[in-house]
């Protein structure tokens, strides 16, 4: 039944996807409400989705890499539907929704067979620490698209031609202010889910840290972001730079996630 309703999923996202790009060209109100719509009830569908796939594996679905991926996606989602209902940023889900599809595109064309949980991971950690990392992930992605949208709208400014989203996007400075606002809100996530990635290591396997290359790369992205953070606290970074770096540290964090779990390396290869 989680099948049925993730390919329901999918379709209904590529046609917010549409619908938001049809927005991009047209600038018009009703179009974006529409995509918005059909954006919640896709996220309804996702919802339910998850909940079938937790309901015959026996277990929250998010120990392989295609469920890690769909609840990313989700949570995504999820996290941009509270955004626009706080700012209004209608353009947001043009950028937004074909992010969500492109990781369940991703997702389908991985394994899906559920299988039973490993002993490593029959742990009340397993509850903890992978919703933490992949929330953190989600306003990190959040962060990333605010980026995206400044530097485009940077180059509108640049370029002395205003014109196309240029009436869509926000302003740079409201676009700055929310990157960091987000990345304010992944930054104590993911530094929570290290520490319980810890803890529960040391209860599975009797160490705290094993330089795993999971943990390594989790490390890595931990000090990109904590540099970007204290650059914007005590140097000023901002605008352009605080965008390309939020930019980057995500095309990270989501490049070794990918990399390590398909190729299974270390601990948490199980986890793919």
């Amino acid at each position: 039944m989680n099948f049925i309703f993730f390919h329901i999923t999918a379709a209904s996202y590529l046609i917010a996807t549409v619908i938001y790009i049809v927005y991009l060209f047209s600038h018009n109100d009703k179009v974006v409400k529409t995509a918005n719509k059909i954006l919640i009830l896709s996220f309804l569908f996702h919802s339910i989705t998850i909940i079938s796939r937790g309901i015959e594996a026996g277990h929250f679905p998010f120990t392989n890499l295609h469920e890690s991926l769909s609840i990313f996606s989700w949570m995504i989602v999820g996290v941009y539907l509270l955004v626009n209902a706080r700012y209004h940023i209608a353009a947001l889900g043009s950028f937004v929704s074909p992010l969500a599809l492109l990781f369940l595109i991703t997702a389908s064309l991985l394994p899906k067979e559920i299988v039973p949980l490993v002993p490593q991971l029959e742990s009340y950690w397993l509850y903890i620490h992978v919703p933490l990392a992949i929330l953190g992930n989600a306003f990190f992605a959040l962060s990333f698209l605010f980026g995206i949208m400044y530097l485009i709208q940077e180059h509108y400014l640049k370029s002395k031609k205003v014109g196309g989203l240029y009436f869509l996007l926000p302003s740079l400075d409201v676009l700055d202010e929310l990157g960091y606002k987000f990345l304010t809100y992944g930054f104590p996530l993911l530094t929570i889910a290290m520490i319980t990635g810890a803890i529960w290591s040391e209860y599975v396997w009797g160490s705290y840290w094993s330089w795993q290359p999971r943990q390594i790369w989790s490390l890595i992205t931990w000090f990109l972001y904590a540099a970007l953070l204290h650059g914007r606290l005590t140097v000023g970074w901002r605008g352009r730079k605080a965008a390309i770096y939020a930019i980057i540290g995500f095309m990270v964090l989501l490049g070794s996630f990918l990399i390590i779990n398909l190729l299974s390396l270390g601990e948490h290869g199980f986890l793919r």
